[in-house]
């Protein structure tokens, strides 16, 4: 699942940064996928991770208004299916605007902020 993952998350992160306008929602959007990536063959619970990757992903997407082509809606979809696999458990009630969730302390101070 976690290569199934990162690919997608790849090919996500390409489209979206070859985009013409980059909104800050985008950027924001761009720089936790590159996260995600990087944090997933490490994570103890990769559907955790995607569960909340997907929810920001929604939750930035309805703040910019931003629209999709059809296939990153579909790279979306798949992520969320994964995702979807975190069950109870992925269930996050954590604040889903906030991309510092995706960010150990550590990493904090590096984080784009945008």
């Amino acid at each position: 699942m976690r290569e199934e993952a990162k690919e997608k998350i790849h090919e996500l992160y390409n489209l979206l940064s070859r985009r013409e306008e980059q909104p800050s929602e985008i950027l924001d959007i761009t720089d936790v996928l590159l996260q995600v990536y990087k944090k997933l063959d490490q994570e103890k619970n990769p559907a955790a991770l995607l569960n909340r990757l997907v929810n920001y992903i929604r939750n930035a997407s309805l703040k910019g208004r931003l629209h999709y082509t059809k296939k990153e809606e579909i790279l979306m979809i798949q992520l969320g299916v994964l995702g979807q696999k975190a069950g109870l458990n992925g269930i996050y009630q954590g604040d889903y605007s906030d991309k510092s969730q995706f960010y150990s302390y550590r990493e904090q101070s590096q984080m784009p902020r945008r």
